[in-house]
């Protein structure tokens, strides 16, 4: 374990104005993205030059930057992921790559990236034997997930490799599902939160039970005060603040509080400053969700606010014109930002106040036909440029103009690729049924079986031989000395076949076991250079991510260095999280506004939201065979009885396509 004196804070940026606000406010580093391979698409984000030259002014102050490259790369996107990563260490030298791919690893090597590789939370590295299975593939950062505790924190640390460390969030946007284990918003129409452009359909109002609410949407987590538990951790390198969409000023005063929380962590006017910097900093009401073990909360908002900012008051009508008028409840400055409404409510706009309005007073607005909000209407202020602020951005701008844009160099790269897996024979594909509860009296074959710590005492471990045992797609750490128990077991009963639901489940299985392993489908793997990492660890096979295109599915067989199954028929979640709702009922319909109906149900710690439609892919199995697919699987899960079967074909991207 590497002893830290103090972790960096290490602050949001999607556009230069929150950079400098950053290295303004005291962030020892800065993280932000590109306009391409970036896991937050919907930000500014920047271009290589401009990036460059913000870098060169952060190294200048001692501060380091790190580019997230942070998205499920697809199988023709290699070589363009090398060309951008050569045009980063040319024209920016960021000290860090944050990747969630296991793929990318292998591209920035060969693009010349020498600097440090850090392994995204959209990983999904939850249980700490994972460490060391990172740390093969080279990666000396990891960013543990939002929703551990302090002692889960901890125990990852501790199991930290010689030469690494891990990140943990203490302040930001909390998502329902555990990052890198939702599909919602790509199941709706290929806009997956893996490549950036999430919708975000948790934030939406939900019909259950004959009452409606935004079951789904939560408060942003802020540690606080609490971070000061966080020092004694040691290989802990970073507090990491979310926050790549917000402004300058959020940016600011988040950097602003957790720097003196991290400096001055026993000092009661530093604490009460932290507070009051928070308090201003425009983000939504704050949660510590479950980092208190023996005091969790549930993070969802139960109020029904879903947005982030400070309530700024609510819209009227005027008595003349037809127009609308704020009675402000706080003092306004002009040029503030302010969202009128919802994002799923009619009128929703964002819009810039011209004058100031003090607290009390009244601002009149005018709405386009068509996009005029309720009487009522919610308003709140999102981002301001308050006159101090904008001298210290003034300052730093100037700082920035002088420094030059290094020159572009040409950025021809071309990834050596993995020889691809090409059989003896060709044979007909393998097909398994994945079950929760097999019936042992009609499955006589071979069939696949979920691993369960509720359900350990009624595994069939009598044909444990002959079942493909598949591990669930999030292991916390708090029960993965039971998980590899179970592995402990099954293999001392001759089970040969075992499905992994993230690369990092390596490490249940000891460096001798003759197991076979084959990654399952909630690995997200696209593409032969993360085929190629998971033929490194050990893996035999893989199921690849079923929220590929046709297109891109049917290539890949052919540059697999690996065997391959594909998920066709059956139930994929749309997400999976670790809480829900008090209000939610599980195995009931939650109904969305557009009539889209899913359902919950918890197996061991995780909660599994699924839709009322299946994955349905057997209409293309000629193709799949031809294309060279081994293994088709099947999701049996059990639909309730409350919930209505929709019937439909859930081609899922196939033809849609991954955005």
């Amino acid at each position: 374990m590497i002893p830290l004196s103090k972790p960096e804070i290490l602050a949001p940026a999607g556009d230069p104005s929150s950079f400098l606000a950053a290295l303004a406010a005291g962030a020892d580093a800065v993280y932000c993205g590109l306009k391409h391979f970036s896991a937050r698409m919907l930000a500014r984000n920047f271009s290589v030059g401009e990036l460059g030259r913000l870098a060169d002014l952060a190294r200048q102050k001692g501060r380091r930057t790190y580019v997230a490259v942070n998205v499920l790369v697809k199988p023709d996107e290699i070589d363009k992921a090398g060309r951008m990563i050569k045009r980063l260490v040319d024209q920016v030298s960021p000290e860090g790559l944050i990747l969630q791919d296991p793929g990318m690893a292998a591209i920035a090597r060969q693009a010349g990236y020498a600097g440090e590789l850090h392994l995204s939370t959209l990983a999904n590295m939850s249980q700490p034997s994972g460490m060391a299975t990172a740390a093969a593939l080279g990666f000396t950062r990891v960013v543990v997930p939002r929703e551990l505790s302090v002692d889960e924190i901890r125990a990852m640390a501790d199991a930290a490799c010689p030469g690494q460390t891990i990140e943990v969030f203490v302040h930001g946007a909390l998502c329902h599902n555990v990052s890198g284990r939702c599909w919602w918003s790509s199941f709706f129409g290929g806009k997956s939160g893996l490549r950036g452009r999430c919708v975000q359909p948790c934030r939406r109002m939900y019909e259950h039970r004959g009452q409606q609410g935004r079951l789904f949407s939560c408060l942003d987590l802020s540690l606080d005060v609490l971070a000061k538990t966080l020092l004694s951790i040691p290989s802990l390198a970073a507090w990491k603040i979310e926050g790549r969409k917000k402004g300058p000023h959020y940016v600011f005063h988040t950097v602003a509080a957790y720097k003196l929380l991290r400096d001055e962590p026993d000092d009661p006017a530093s604490k009460k400053a932290a507070l009051d910097y928070l308090e201003q900093a425009l983000g939504r009401p704050g949660t510590n969700y479950g980092f208190l073990p023996q005091r969790p909360k549930n993070p969802v908002d139960h109020s029904g606010r879903t947005g982030s900012g400070l309530a700024a008051g609510k819209l009227s009508r005027s008595e003349q014109g037809g127009g609308f008028h704020l009675s402000a409840r706080i003092p306004l400055l002009a040029g503030d930002l302010l969202r009128v409404g919802f994002e799923d409510e009619v009128g929703h706009q964002v819009i810039r106040i011209s004058r100031s309005v003090p607290k009390g007073g009244r601002y009149s607005l005018r709405f386009e036909p068509g996009q005029r909000p309720e009487s009522g209407s919610p308003v709140f202020l999102i981002d301001r440029r308050a006159p101090a602020l904008a001298r210290i951005l003034e300052n730093m701008e100037a700082e920035l103009a002088v420094i030059p844009e290094r020159e572009a160099a040409p950025a021809e790269v071309a990834i050596k690729l993995p020889k691809p897996y090409r059989p003896a024979r060709r044979v007909a594909p393998a097909a398994v049924s994945v079950w929760r509860h097999p019936d042992l009296s009609k499955e006589k074959g071979v069939f696949g079986v979920w691993v369960s710590l509720s359900r350990a005492h009624n595994l069939p471990l009598g044909r444990a031989k002959s079942v493909w045992w598949w591990l669930p797609p999030v292991i916390w750490p708090n029960e993965e000395s039971e998980f590899a128990g179970l592995v402990e077991l099954l293999l001392s009963r001759g089970a040969e076949r075992f499905v992994l639901n993230a690369p990092w489940q390596r490490g249940l299985f000891p460096a001798t076991s003759k197991a076979v392993l084959w990654a399952g489908p909630f690995c997200n793997i696209a593409n032969p250079m993360a085929l190629a990492a998971l033929k490194s660890l050990g893996f035999s096979g893989a199921v690849i991510s079923p929220e590929l295109s046709g297109a891109d599915v049917l290539a890949l067989p052919g540059q697999s260095p690996l065997p391959l199954g594909l998920v066709v028929d059956g139930a994929w979640p749309l997400g999976i999280s670790r809480t829900i709702s008090p209000e939610i009922r599980t195995c009931m319909p939650l109904a969305s506004p557009k009539g889209e109906v899913c359902w919950a149900v918890r197996y061991d710690q995780n909660y599994f939201i699924y839709p009322n439609w299946r994955v349905d892919l057997y209409d293309h199995r000629d193709e799949l065979i031809r294309a060279g697919f081994e293994l088709f699987v099947s999701l049996r899960e059990p639909l309730p009885r409350e919930v209505p079967a929709r019937e439909r074909q859930g081609l899922f991207n196939w033809d849609a396509g991954l955005l």
